[in-house]
């Protein structure tokens, strides 16, 4: 059974169109098998835009993971990047969030605390630097613009970010309907 993609759906089409301003060359997209492949390696599901641009070609270069032909070792660093930053914070600027409960006096003991409320967000999958999308099924997320806990909005949804960050267009006012929620993540949006 095919899914039925809402009108505004992001489209592979439109995803080529907007890869041909990255400045960056282009290789051709990752097959359905190759997603799977990439998404049982590292324990997460691409959401549906992100599977579309992926699916009309893979960009390449220094900021763009390669999930074709990427070094594991790399690709797992750049997955761990948003949860390492969080860390990161909590041992070096005193973040602490309430529903972690109390926090330890010991870092170490206040950083496992942490780790183990960490592993239950949602995952962040690289785009392009250190901008993310949430994985899982789902389109029109915002990318996330990740350095620690400071979080920028870089897109309302991939389409914006792409037409934003490489086809020089402003980022614009927030949609209408506001900007979708990506659980934990989006309360460091300022």
């Amino acid at each position: 059974m095919s899914r039925v993609q809402p009108a505004d759906a992001f489209t592979a089409e439109e995803a080529r169109i907007l890869q041909q301003n990255l400045g960056e060359p282009v290789r051709p997209g990752l097959t359905p098998a190759e997603l799977s492949d990439v998404e049982n390696q590292f324990g997460f599901t691409f959401s549906d835009d992100h599977r579309v641009f992926l699916t009309a070609g893979v960009p390449v270069g220094d900021r763009w993971p390669d999930w074709r032909r990427g070094d594991p070792d790399q690709l797992r660093k750049r997955l761990d990047w948003p949860v390492d930053g969080v860390l990161y914070d909590v041992e070096h600027n005193h973040l602490w969030l309430p529903e972690w409960g109390e926090q330890p006096r010991s870092m170490c003991n206040a950083l496992a605390v942490a780790r183990r409320h960490l592993a239950t967000v949602p995952q962040l999958v690289p785009v392009c630097g250190h901008r993310y999308l949430p994985a899982g099924a789902g389109s029109g997320y915002p990318v996330l613009s990740v350095y620690q806990t400071d979080i920028v909005y870089y897109g309302w949804d991939l389409r914006s970010y792409l037409r934003h960050e490489f086809g020089g267009e402003p980022l614009g006012e927030e949609p209408a309907g506001g900007v979708r929620e990506i659980e934990f993540w989006s309360r460091f949006v300022e």
